[in-house]
């Protein structure tokens, strides 16, 4: 056991060094991380004003009150700020692929996804996450929620999941720009596309696109789905047991992001063309 811990400890060291190397990195110069951090919390306040704007004015919407989208507001954004902090940088692969930088990493010894993933460690992403986290802990102290140990488990499995689906999203992205180098607006469509949709009732969407949010783009499990089954709502088409099902949804997220990233990573060619 020992002797496998060993290992594992010295596999995951380049790891280690690299994401401490970019931590220190960014918190060098302190003004502007302080004002990065400042910005990210400005874009999670701004988010939450929008619910408290939306149901100032109306008292349910989709089957939630203010309390109920609280929590699923949180529950996104934890999970999306989560997975944007650790592999939202994924973006930056067409500026990569166009400058020719993808070739580097390739004779390096590290797997590309895991040098790519370890490149920049964005902790200016830390206030939009403190502003869930917030949020959140206000949601569920206020939500009347009959706690149990079951209830404890689904909301970490729900962030753990959610977090998962959220990466797997950006991976996904990731390798289909391999083949659009210049289609950034359709990998967004369902990154952040997906990160808004999952802070919204289902109930307000058509039937097409809550399938399509449900089936395709798993970004229901993210939040509203354990939402329902954590507070004791009622959603025909989200019943309590769909909640523990989040893990699901993550392995096959997980699984459409492996293909899409083994096939555009075959694709590429080289900067040579």
């Amino acid at each position: 056991m020992a002797e496998n811990r060993s290992r594992l400890a010295e596999r995951l060291r380049p790891y280690r060094v690299l994401l401490a190397s970019r931590a220190r990195a960014q918190m060098q110069y302190r003004a502007s991380f302080v004002t990065d951090i400042l910005g990210t919390v400005g874009v999670g306040l701004a988010e939450f004003a929008e619910v408290w704007v939306i149901f100032h004015n109306v008292r349910v919407l989709g089957g939630l009150d203010f309390t109920a989208a609280l929590l699923v507001f949180a529950l996104s954004n934890v999970a999306f700020a989560l997975a944007d902090m650790f592999v939202g940088h994924l973006d930056q692969l067409p500026r990569y692929i166009r400058a020719g930088q993808v070739d580097a990493f390739y004779v390096r010894p590290l797997p590309l996804l895991a040098q790519l993933m370890t490149s920049d460690l964005s902790l200016r992403r830390v206030g939009r996450l403190t502003v869930a986290l917030v949020a959140l802990a206000i949601a569920l102290s206020t939500g009347g929620i009959a706690w149990s140990a079951a209830t404890v488990a689904l909301v970490v499995l729900t962030v753990v999941s959610g977090t998962a689906i959220f990466s797997a999203l950006f991976t996904t992205a990731g390798g289909l720009q391999f083949f659009l180098v210049d289609g950034a607006e359709l990998t967004n469509s369902f990154t952040y596309g997906g990160s808004y949709a999952a802070q919204q009732s289902q109930q307000v969407f058509p039937a097409p696109l809550r399938i399509f949010w449900t089936f395709v783009v798993p970004t229901a499990f993210v939040a509203y789905i354990p939402a329902v089954a954590i507070l004791d709502l009622s959603d025909p088409y989200a019943p309590h047991w769909l909640a523990w099902c989040t893990p699901l949804a993550a392995l096959l997220a997980w699984g459409i992001a492996g293909l899409c990233w083994r096939l555009g990573t075959r694709h590429y060619q080289g900067a040579g063309g």
